[in-house]
């Protein structure tokens, strides 16, 4: 009998400001996590672990790493105290080959991208969770054949959890929009739309897209969707929306699932949380 495939899903998770908040993003990633069966282990793939090269977190604690500055006391005592597994790293380390994976016994954790999302998909924290760094070095197709690779953890009770935003500029945000966007934003968040929903094998194409300057100025926050359409694209299947919407002109909160249930997607004047910070969002680390 062929096993079942655990859900997978892209969350743009947006400000950090959004672990402590209600709103309708949040609420989405609530209703995806009940929904799910119980997985053995959470992978996930977080825009704020990009470094120069491929490696795992191995230790059975990984602290709860608050990533960023100026942001309110608040969010720095949020903890997210998951145990790991680090066995799952043997099994990651085989899928990857003949690229090597390295085993982070003590140098990550979990990191605010992924805390942020999980705090409402899984508050109770008593999952394991593991971390897949995005190896900086590597171009697109790289990535998201690497995504493809990892198919086979979703048979074996993985949840694999990408998150970042599919447009994330900092320096063009206006706070005079915290629910609008820009014409480049929107035109860029569509497309990704129309491939992830019909042609996800083909999302490295938009590297070429006319507004990929702006929408992607860094790839560390758009890399985490290329492993969610890599897992799309190797078992013949197509994302669903989630949860769509924008902030502050040049922040995509659009979201993705494999193989869940999807609520209808809908754009509302509900916005994502304010970014209350007390540095310059691009000195911040979000």
């Amino acid at each position: 009998m062929t096993e079942p495939l655990l859900p997978a899903a892209f969350l743009g998770h947006g400000s950090p400001m959004n672990a402590l908040e209600r709103n309708r993003f949040t609420e989405a990633w609530r209703a995806f996590g009940a929904s799910v069966p119980r997985p053995r282990a959470i992978l996930a793939v977080s825009a704020h672990w990009y470094v120069p090269m491929l490696a795992v977190t191995a230790m059975p604690r990984p602290r709860t790493i608050h990533d960023f500055f100026g942001f309110p006391q608040a969010l720095f005592d949020v903890q997210y105290p998951a145990p790991g597994l680090p066995d799952l790293f043997g099994e990651i380390a085989e899928l990857v080959k003949p690229d090597r994976a390295g085993a982070d016994i003590d140098s990550w954790g979990i990191d605010h991208g992924t805390w942020s999302v999980l705090v409402h998909a899984f508050p109770e924290a008593d999952i394991p969770v593991v971390q897949l760094s995005i190896d900086a070095r590597k171009p697109f197709e790289w990535h998201l054949a690497l995504g493809a690779k990892l198919a086979e953890l979703r048979k074996q009770g993985v949840l694999v959890v990408g998150s970042g935003n599919v447009v994330h500029n900092l320096r063009a945000i206006d706070w005079q929009q915290p629910d609008g966007a820009f014409d480049w934003s929107r035109r860029f968040d569509e497309r990704a739309r129309e491939l992830m929903l019909e042609r996800p094998h083909d999302i490295a194409s938009l590297a070429t897209h006319p507004d990929y300057a702006r929408a992607v100025p860094t790839p560390d926050h758009f890399l985490p969707l290329l492993y969610i359409a890599g897992l799309a694209a190797a078992e013949g299947s197509r994302a669903k929306v989630l949860v769509d919407g924008y902030a502050y002109g040049s922040l995509s909160m659009t979201a993705y699932a494999l193989d869940a249930r999807c609520p209808e997607s809908t754009r509302t004047t509900a916005g994502a949380a304010p970014l209350e910070t007390m540095l310059p969002v691009e000195d911040a680390n979000v």
